[in-house]
């Protein structure tokens, strides 16, 4: 059988994409999804039957996340904002503290972003070329953003920005002809009381309803789904091989891209990227002085890639959540139980994974360290003054976190 792009080739006439066509590249969707599962059984990941489980969960994970960028959200006539990742859907190495909108565009339109902009800590709109389906870094970049501290409010709490067209006044940011979508990036220091922007995105000059899609739309998009679960899910995989296996038990490396860099992630972000190794009767503590910066944050991910539960574990902490101790250090402690110390990072089960830190508009990018001690000598390792936590402290403050995630993600 021919692959979807070998049939979208043959469908030069929008007559022809019949439902034979249109089958075939259903089928062929369906082929990929199944080829994709040989990175479950590959060589080296994990194969416990609990990763098993894992790994196939991860596969309809990022089946339904492709389904969203793909195929549901994938007319930039009549855009709406989809969220890109979600508790439900992780990929990527998605970081706890962010909410992530996309929405499609095209280069020849322009468009209104509007609504309430929200109150988290930091707000970032970015427009792209490319996408996630091709799996390669050099298949998609950064155009144009601007972040939070670059927009303006309108009155009463509203906001605008307006993409593409002839700039009049406001919040503007240009569109080039090969702009495919814009994400909107909420990063969220105090869950508790930061509160997630209420936006909407329309095509200026568009007349609804909007059209059922054409067979040949359909079938381009069932195309680029099947490369997003093949080529995308093969490149993270690839990367988190590359960290996990590829270095170091328990090291990271930090790297600050140039602002102009297109494909350096967020503007003024550096990252840290690494891995832990953390047995059963080790801890690993991580260290680092944090810099003086808009946000920071540290959080464990599987080998799949997926940020570990952030909900109902504390894998994940920012500036504003962990302690530092008196010499301005954050130390945090990867345990398999709870250690009963404010900076414990629950790998939930895992052995091995990824650990990455994020400085946001930081002045410099700091070092951070990672060790394995005895978990029977953790204390020991960490400073005197390190107060505890008992299990009733650390019960309410997970519970506080559900509510956040809850909140957040409108559940």
């Amino acid at each position: 059988m021919a692959n979807a792009e070998e049939t979208l080739a043959e469908l030069a006439d929008p007559l022809a994409t019949g439902p034979d066509a249109l089958e075939a590249c259903f089928r062929e969707l369906v082929a990929a999804l199944g080829r994709s599962a040989g990175r479950v059984a590959a060589p080296g990941a994990p194969a416990s039957p609990r990763d098993r489980a894992e790994g196939f969960r991860h596969l309809l994970r990022f089946l339904a996340a492709g389904h969203l960028l793909c195929v549901e959200h994938a007319d930039p006539d009549y855009p709406e904002f989809a969220r890109m990742v979600e508790p439900a859907w992780k990929w990527g190495l998605d970081m706890p503290d962010c909410l992530y909108l996309y929405a499609p565009v095209r280069g020849d339109a322009s468009y209104r972003i509007h609504g309430r902009r929200g109150s988290a800590n930091h707000f970032d709109v970015q427009v792209n070329w490319g996408h996630f389906a091709e799996g390669d870094l050099a298949a998609w970049g950064t155009l144009v953003s601007a972040n939070g501290l670059e927009l303006e409010d309108g009155p009463g709490g509203r906001f605008e920005l307006r993409l593409g067209g002839e700039r009049t006044s406001g919040n503007w940011l240009p569109l080039a002809p090969n702009a495919e979508f814009v994400l909107v990036r909420q990063y969220f220091g105090d869950w508790d009381h930061e509160e997630p922007a209420d936006l909407a995105i329309e095509r200026e000059g568009a007349v609804g309803p909007a059209p059922p899609p054409r067979p040949e739309q359909m079938a381009e998009r069932m195309a680029r789904l099947g490369r997003w679960l093949e080529r995308g899910g093969a490149l993270w995989e690839r990367m988190s091989r590359g960290l996990v296996e590829g270095m170091a038990p328990n090291s990271l490396v930090v790297m600050k891209p140039p602002d102009d860099d297109p494909r350096g992630g967020l503007r003024g972000q550096a990252y840290g990227m690494g891995n832990f190794h953390c047995a059963p009767d080790e801890a690993v503590i991580v260290s680092f002085r944090p810099p003086r910066c808009r946000h920071w944050s540290v959080s464990l991910a599987d080998w799949w890639w997926e940020s570990l539960d952030f909900a109902t574990r504390q894998s994940s902490l920012n500036g504003h959540q962990a302690r530092l101790d008196a010499d301005g250090v954050f130390r945090g402690a990867v345990a398999h139980d709870d250690p009963g110390v404010p900076n414990w990072l629950d790998p939930a089960g895992h052995a091995r994974g990824t650990l990455a830190v994020r400085f946001l508009l930081a002045a410099e990018a700091p070092a951070v360290s990672l060790r394995a001690v005895p978990r029977a000598q953790l204390r020991e390792a960490l400073p005197p003054e390190t107060p505890t936590v008992d299990p009733a402290a650390r019960a309410a403050a997970l519970e506080r976190r559900r509510r956040a995630v809850a909140r957040r993600y409108r559940k």
